[in-house]
């Protein structure tokens, strides 16, 4: 018979279709807490647990100086396995129920200018080889798809349809979205896979992106050439894979894109996920507006 957190486990890679990396994250905190549980109040059994248990490891966790938004993760986590445990009769009160999020500094992602985006196109207007055609195309990728770092990463080459302009991504929960590619990009994945098909020995040979050894690339790989392409152009402080594809969906909406269009394309589920992006567009609005408005000449 499985114990709770194997049944935990199935239902989130299951049924809520959360990736591996993501499971074991939430199992870890789970068992982060029976630790703490069996120390402070010499209880293995977590089902049982009031919130005031609960609560001492979450003064135990700031006391470490751990971030309040790497606590309300941990807590989600509970939050998520209790509801679980309630929803399969395993207990009959949730002792997360009244439990609140600690307060985190709200985090402004600023995206590139089209100037940064430009000239850093231009600079790397010609490259030779097969690792410099694909460093540029996948930043090219980020930017022409909103496509996420995982995604592009996990991206099959048996799902990039160059005759239909599109490629297919798996996002979050296994959810499926088909996205357009740019004419602009076609040349430029010819010139990869041209590249790409006289690499020696490819292991990975299933996946887009490989690296010269033909190998998958790593996430740490990808996040630091996104690093070192920008910051021969940028002075921004967050240089990442994330900031081009909210750079994407900030361009976009400043462009005239609306916002259910760019929730599609960005994979969201829900709009509100998407209106985050909106801030940049609101500022570039009132621009728009100070600079045109016959009051404020």
């Amino acid at each position: 018979m499985k114990t709770n957190k194997e049944a935990f486990s199935d239902y989130l890679l299951l049924e809520k279709k959360y990736s591996p990396h993501t499971v074991t994250a939430y199992l870890n905190d789970i068992v982060f807490f029976e630790l703490f549980n069996k120390s402070r109040f010499e209880q293995e059994n977590i089902e049982q647990v009031n919130y005031s248990q609960i609560r001492s490891w979450i003064v135990s966790l700031v006391d470490q100086n751990i971030s309040n938004v790497s606590v309300n993760r941990k807590m989600a986590s509970l939050k998520a396995y209790y509801k679980f445990l309630l929803k399969t009769k395993q207990i009959e009160l949730n002792p997360m129920l009244k439990h609140k999020a600690l307060k985190t500094p709200k985090i402004v992602q600023i995206p590139f200018s089209e100037k940064e985006l430009t000239e850093l196109m231009e600079e790397v207007s010609d490259p030779v080889g097969f690792e410099e055609i694909r460093d540029k195309l996948i930043v090219e990728m980020f930017y022409a798809t909103g496509i996420r770092r995982a995604e592009l990463i996990n991206l099959k080459i048996n799902n990039v349809d160059l005759s239909s302009n599109v490629i297919k991504v798996l996002g979050k929960r296994n959810k499926e979205r088909i996205i357009p590619v740019l004419p602009v990009l076609l040349r430029q994945f010819n010139s990869y896979l041209n590249e790409r098909a006289i690499v020696d020995n490819i292991v990975d040979g299933e996946y887009f992106f490989i690296s010269k050894k033909g190998l998958k690339l790593s996430e740490s790989f990808v996040y630091r050439l996104i690093n070192s392409y920008f910051s021969r152009v940028s002075e921004k402080v967050k240089k990442s894979p994330h900031v081009l594809r909210h750079t994407f969906a900030t361009h976009l909406l400043n462009n005239g894109a609306d916002l259910n269009s760019v929730k599609e394309l960005l994979g969201h589920s829900s709009l509100a996920s998407t209106q985050v992006y909106t801030h940049n567009s609101l500022a570039e609005l009132k621009k728009v507006y100070s600079d045109a408005h016959p009051r404020n000449k």
